[in-house]
């Protein structure tokens, strides 16, 4: 087969539609975002009708996924690590359920939160839910792994996860394609109460659950992603986990690596190896991007006390992505730096871009609050959050999707009256539209400002659910339609707006404001302009 240039994120979503893959199903998130991109510009996606349209979250993408799968064809769903959390009831029991056609959680973790709130290894969440693992060191492997994930799910009957960090995801190399398979039929599960977690079903679910466990470690034992590579100095062993693989090898180039190296790629860990190394080896120091998940699991395996190094005890940084240099210096080998960064380009913060309309929205936000003082504003997750640097200063919260409505809910109820959230159309359809609920079923006071740009703005223009939809949510919610105001946030609007403001500011219920203007970076999206006018917005 061809070879192709693709990015880790690519090489897993053409891995998948070779696979046989009838539909993905994820939010946007970076560094996930670029598989289902792929898939939807795929033409070969196209011709096969695999679905590929955006879910209105993580938790509705990892169910219809499951839905999907129930259905008898091979799904996949992707999210940023973050995302995990918002899908963590469905994914842990979509492990107790089972699956039926193959079923593949695809989670792109971001050491040193690049572009995100925390940096936790989703590695613990599989591990949570005993599920098998996958972790590429490079994009032929991510490819590999997104093409034989199906038939491992549909072997075992559970979904399968396939772990990668930011440096794979966003990073090229060529991949070689594997042949082309054909779509699962769709097919009915055997036993027809597989997917009805009640009780009685659950706990009999669960014990096959835990009955797997041997077979999925044998698998990971006998899996051709976990290699051992012998090395005659036993006095330290070597375990590498996916892509910290590469940033070990990158030293040894032009060295000779005399220690035994464990490449780990898939879990659960395959304890027979694992113990190999352990009883061959004075000390063992592990690699892994993310927290020292393998690390702890070594240090209660072994019984002979044999030293482990990692995160843990300082060997390695506790925070933050690796790369060759740090691993170098776990080692003591020489490292090797660049060129200075130039002052110019040295500190580069993210910024709004010029002539968006959340600039004009915040300075509106701003002057009408002036009277009541700072501290009132909860945010959300969005290009907006960067109205928390200045020159605008105009949030005090950025926590999780849709934490804005609620959080000023609860200020509220403490008393910090008028309290705002701002949050944009795909994340109040992605998870603010049940905080409003509470807002409106207990008619708190606070003022819910909606800055509708037409799309998912932050990662790069995806469709918005909100899109010609957002005041019949809002008034299906129960928002009085008297207080759903909607303008064009512009300079030369900025009285109109303050006004706009400053009345629904001194409102003692749930008020709805809409600043609403395209985002200035999809107008030369054709397709969205012309959407966008014949919804008459």
């Amino acid at each position: 087969m061809h070879k192709l240039l693709l990015l880790g994120d690519e090489a897993i979503a053409q891995g998948a539609i070779d696979a046989g893959l009838s539909g993905v199903y994820a939010y946007p998130g970076t560094p996930s975002t670029e598989i289902t991109e792929y898939i939807q510009g795929s033409k070969l996606a196209r011709e096969r009708n695999i679905h590929s349209k955006w879910s209105a979250n993580e938790k509705t993408a990892m169910e219809t996924a499951l839905g999907m799968s129930y259905a008898g064809k091979r799904a996949m769903t992707c999210m940023k690590h973050v995302g995990l959390n918002v899908a963590a009831d469905a994914f842990i029991n979509a492990a107790i359920t089972g699956v039926n056609g193959g079923l593949v959680v695809v989670v792109a973790d971001d050491p040193s939160m690049h572009s995100s709130q925390n940096e936790q290894d989703s590695r613990v969440y599989g591990k949570f839910a005993m599920i098998s693992i996958l972790e590429p060191h490079n994009q032929q492997e991510a490819y590999d792994m997104a093409y034989h994930a199906f038939e491992l799910s549909e072997k075992h009957a559970l979904p399968v996860m396939i772990r990668l960090t930011t440096r794979l995801a966003h990073s090229r190399a060529g991949v070689i394609r594997k042949p082309l398979l054909d779509q699962n039929n769709s097919s009915l599960p055997k036993d027809p109460t597989q997917f009805v977690l009640l009780p009685a079903f659950a706990r009999r679910n669960y014990k096959h659950l835990l009955s797997t466990r041997p077979d999925l470690e044998q698998v990971s034992t006998e899996s051709p992603y976990n290699w051992m590579i012998d090395g005659h100095d036993k006095s330290l062993g070597i375990v590498a986990c996916g892509i910290t693989y590469n940033y070990l090898m990158e030293n040894f180039k032009d060295r000779e690596l005399n220690h035994p190296v464990l490449k780990l790629s898939q879990y659960p860990m395959p304890r027979s190896i694992i113990n190999q190394l352990i009883n061959e080896c004075d000390e063992i120091l592990v690699l892994e991007d993310g927290y020292p998940v393998i690390e702890e699991l070594l240090k209660g395996y072994q019984e002979a006390g044999t030293p482990i190094h990692g995160r843990l005890d300082g060997t390695l940084p506790r925070d933050g992505e690796l790369n060759p240099n740090i691993v170098a210096s776990a080692f003591n080998l020489p490292v090797e730096e660049g060129f200075p960064v130039p002052d110019l380009v040295k500190s580069r913060p993210p910024a709004m871009c010029k002539g968006c309309g959340h600039i004009d929205a915040y300075k509106a936000l701003n002057i009408a609050l002036e009277e009541y003082g700072p501290g009132r504003v909860f945010a959300d997750i969005g290009c907006y959050t960067l109205g928390a640097l200045p020159p605008y200063n105009a949030i005090n919260s950025c926590v999780d999707m849709g934490a804005s409505i609620t959080m000023a809910k609860g200020a509220t109820d403490a008393g910090l009256n008028p309290s705002v959230a701002v949050i944009g159309d795909s994340t109040f359809t992605h998870s603010g539209m049940t905080g409003l609920l509470d807002a409106v079923s207990e008619k708190t006071p606070i003022t819910v400002i909606i800055s509708d740009n037409f799309t998912t703005g932050m990662t790069g223009g995806q469709d918005s659910q909100a899109l010609g939809h957002l005041e019949s949510i809002i008034q299906g919610i129960g928002v009085e339609p008297e207080h759903i105001r909607v303008f064009k946030p512009t300079s030369a609007n900025l009285d109109e707006m303050v006004e706009i403001m400053r009345e629904e500011l001194k409102y003692q219920g749930v008020s709805v404001i809409i600043p609403r203007r395209q985002c200035i970076q999809t107008l030369r999206n054709k397709s969205l302009v012309h959407k966008v006018k014949e919804l008459g917005l």
